[in-house]
């Protein structure tokens, strides 16, 4: 099943905003929120979609295959968790840096159409094809 790539910059779109939200306010509760939204991803079911899916009604141009945006869900998760771990240990360096790294890649793809993720997917799949696979 291939996916519709203009999903993806929304969703990283969104993740762009919640993650300088939490940047500013250092609310642990969204980065949790943000987490799970990375799990939801990983796992192929986003809560943006419905949304998406209300106010872009036209065909995609191209497709994509989904593993690679979904790798890149996985590498949000951990970035997420250090981050969450950060602000739980009260290691604000850790937590902000997570986040904001996290916030970097979200950022690329939103407003560049580079999902970083994807790429060291790509790269990791040509050193590893057998793991990935």
């Amino acid at each position: 099943m291939q996916i519709d790539p203009r999903f993806t910059r929304f969703a990283a779109s969104i993740t762009t905003v919640v993650l300088a939200v939490v940047l500013v306010t250092g609310s642990v509760w969204l980065l949790a929120a943000q987490a799970v939204v990375f799990a939801l991803g990983l796992a192929g079911v986003s809560p943006y979609k419905p949304l998406f899916r209300a106010l872009v009604t036209s065909p995609p141009g191209e497709l994509e295959d989904p593993a690679p945006p979904r790798f890149a869900q996985g590498v949000g998760l951990v970035f997420a968790i250090v981050g969450l771990v950060g602000f739980i240990a009260q290691i604000t360096p850790l937590a902000l840096a997570a986040t904001a790294a996290a916030l970097f890649a979200a950022f690329l793809n939103a407003a560049f159409g580079f999902c970083l993720g994807c790429e060291m997917y790509l790269i990791i799949r040509r050193i590893l094809p057998a793991a990935i696979r």
